[in-house]
C-alpha cells in the first residue's frame, strides 16, 4: 500500500489564516511609515527654505520676491511651495501635500515659527510644530 504525501486542506487553510494575519498587521504599518518618510520633503524643504530666506533678506533687506530666488523650494510629487504673507519684514512659507501625502499642510515663518495646519482624517494638527505621527507627536 502507497502513502499519499502532501498537505491537507485543513493545514493549508491553516497557513492562509496565518498569512492573512500577519497581512492585517503590516499593510498598515507600512503604509504609515511610507507616509512620514514622504513628510520629510516638506520638513527639510521648509528647514533649508527658511536659511535661504534670510540669506536673501540680508542681501535685499525684504522678503518680497523670495519665492523667485534661489532657495526657494521647488515643487515636488509630494508638496507644493508657495510663499504668503511676504512683507519687509515678514514671511509664510506653506507646503501643502498632494497626491498620497495630500491634506497635509506645514507652514514656517520668518521667526522659524512651524506649524501644522491641515492633516487628514485621524490625525491631530498643531500651532506649534510639524506632526510626523497619528498621534500628534511632533517632529524634533
Amino acid at each position: 500500500m502507497k502513502r499519499q504525501s502532501g498537505f491537507t486542506l485543513i493545514e493549508l487553510m491553516i497557513v492562509v489564516v496565518i498569512v492573512a494575519i500577519l497581512a492585517a498587521i503590516a499593510v498598515p504599518s507600512y503604509t504609515q511609515y511610507v507616509t512620514r518618510s514622504r513628510l520629510t520633503d516638506a520638513f527639510s524643504a521648509l528647514a533649508g527654505a527658511q536659511s535661504s530666506a534670510e540669506q536673501f533678506w540680508s542681501n535685499n533687506r525684504t522678503y518680497v520676491g523670495f519665492n523667485s530666488a534661489a532657495g526657494f523650494p521647488q515643487n515636488t510629487t509630494n508638496f507644493t511651495y508657495n510663499l504668503s504673507n511676504q512683507t519687509n519684514s515678514a514671511y509664510t512659507i506653506t507646503a501643502t501635500g498632494i497626491s498620497t501625502v495630500a491634506g497635509f499642510v506645514f507652514t514656517i515663518d520668518q521667526n522659524g515659527n512651524k506649524a501644522t495646519t491641515g492633516v487628514p482624517a485621524g490625525w491631530t494638527a498643531s500651532a506649534t510644530c510639524w506632526i510626523n505621527k497619528k498621534g500628534g507627536v511632533c517632529v524634533q
